[in-house]
């Protein structure tokens, strides 16, 4: 996608409120990439992606950030825990998992588009097998009727929904169960293991109309695409486009002169720096080539500082953002801006049992108040204090709806914030009395 800086923090700000400086780094690295897929060949491989470290309280939208970058350019991501290499013994597990993982992501994201290329062949096939399927019996009903017509009912009835829910019996693929046999206990297919010499088996399942339709669309749609072709593009987005989140990278921050488990986060930042400086992994779909991938790392780094990494894996992060924690004008924004702000996804899972929920402004001005006392007074949280509220404050709407009476309106104001959040707001005007 041919988008330029500017335009990229644009689609950002439609989620994520404040955080320019990280915003204005991750899009620039964005654009980087265009720019060098634009360069011949011989330059283009001269030129690495620089990576960032995003350092900042949690819920201040670090990950979020990533995400929503991959998702707005349709490029592989993946996100890990840093810490979850020092789980396993000394060195921790296999750091190159992370690479393995991004090559399943990109293999499901270019399956997903190459099947909704051919969705209208696919669907029209299974279409048909389902009204064989379902004529059996309609033919057993109505002997005397041409099977012509009976098929073009049928076809109208399912294209309508009418059958969604009768009970059918299909024919589907025995898919066997994983074993644990790769690396680090990952997950195998017995398929995979013997190269797809292993015959099909089929089962039969009792299934919906709908879910025989699901079925069949994908079995349908596997027929018309190549998954030769499938793997070699993913290798190569995955290459190319790929983004990898590591969270939690201050955990692993040793101090100079450190024993015992610092020694062990260490050993996990050498075992990660050959992966974030470039080499080669091999996964079931082919070998993955490290140095164009974009990393972005995230911490908190509460107790530790940015410096404490070890010196070789701080320079393969030239790029480090700040971000702040969240103030009261951050707090009002992110309940009123943003397309999937919390006050909407909650309107709209109210809605559903027919409550019609409304936030006043000075509700709005209340929740945020409280939300950033209960971020000095406890923990910074960032964000995600306003899903605490937020549970706090509907617990008595979300239990007693029902959706058995017609639409109403629930009106939460200044006055109903500070009646259901009692507890919160006295705790708060006692610690004015506390030394």
């Amino acid at each position: 996608m041919n988008m330029t800086p500017k335009q990229i923090v644009t689609e950002l700000d439609r989620y994520i409120i404040g955080q320019d400086e990280a915003k204005k780094a991750v899009a620039v690295a964005l654009r980087n990439r265009y720019r060098r897929s634009r360069l011949p060949d011989k330059i283009k491989d001269e030129i690495t992606p620089k990576n960032i470290i995003l350092k900042g309280p949690t819920g201040v939208g670090k990950t979020e950030i990533a995400r929503r970058l991959a998702k707005l350019v349709k490029a592989p991501f993946i996100k890990v825990e840093a810490t979850k290499f020092t789980e396993v013994g000394y060195v921790g597990r296999d750091v190159e998992s992370m690479i393995r993982d991004l090559a399943e992501t990109a293999v499901r994201l270019v399956r997903e588009e190459k099947m909704a290329e051919v969705e209208s062949k696919a669907r029209e096939s299974a279409e048909k097998k389902l009204v064989d399927t379902l004529i059996k019996n309609k033919k057993e009903q109505n002997q005397d009727t041409p099977e012509k017509l009976i098929k073009e009912n049928l076809l109208k009835d399912l294209q309508s929904g009418k059958l969604d829910d009768q009970l059918l019996e299909l024919e589907v693929n025995d898919t066997p169960k994983p074993i644990d046999l790769g690396p680090a206990g990952a997950a195998v297919d017995i398929g995979d293991i013997f190269g797809g010499m292993m015959p099909k088996r089929r089962k039969k399942r009792k299934l919906t109309v709908k879910e025989a339709l699901k079925y069949l669309i994908i079995e349908e749609s596997e027929k018309h695409i190549d998954q030769d072709g499938i793997n070699t593009e993913a290798i190569r987005r995955a290459e190319n486009d790929g983004i990898i989140f590591i969270d939690e990278i201050d955990k692993i921050a040793g101090r100079a002169n450190a024993s015992g488990a610092d020694v062990s986060r260490e050993g996990v930042q050498r075992d990660i720096l050959p992966i974030v400086e470039g080499s080669t992994v091999n996964t079931k779909y082919g070998n993955i080539k490290t140095d164009y991938i974009l990393f972005i790392a995230g911490g908190a780094f509460h107790l530790s500082k940015v410096e404490d990494l070890i010196p070789e894996l701080l320079g393969r992060f030239p790029v480090k953002v700040d971000l702040h924690s969240l103030t009261y004008d951050d707090f009002v924004s992110i309940l009123t801006k943003p397309e999937n702000a919390i006050t909407r996804q909650y309107a709209y899972l109210l809605a559903v049992d027919n409550i019609n929920l409304l936030f006043s402004k000075d509700a709005i001005t209340e929740i945020s108040k409280i939300a950033v006392l209960e971020n000095m007074t406890t923990e910074d949280i960032g964000a995600r204090r306003l899903h605490t509220i937020m549970e706090s404050l509907l617990e008595d709407v979300s239990f007693n709806a029902s959706g058995e009476h017609p639409m109403i309106d629930v009106q939460i104001d200044k006055k109903y914030v500070q009646d259901h959040l009692k507890s919160t707001t006295k705790k708060h005007d006692l610690k004015k009395y506390i030394l």
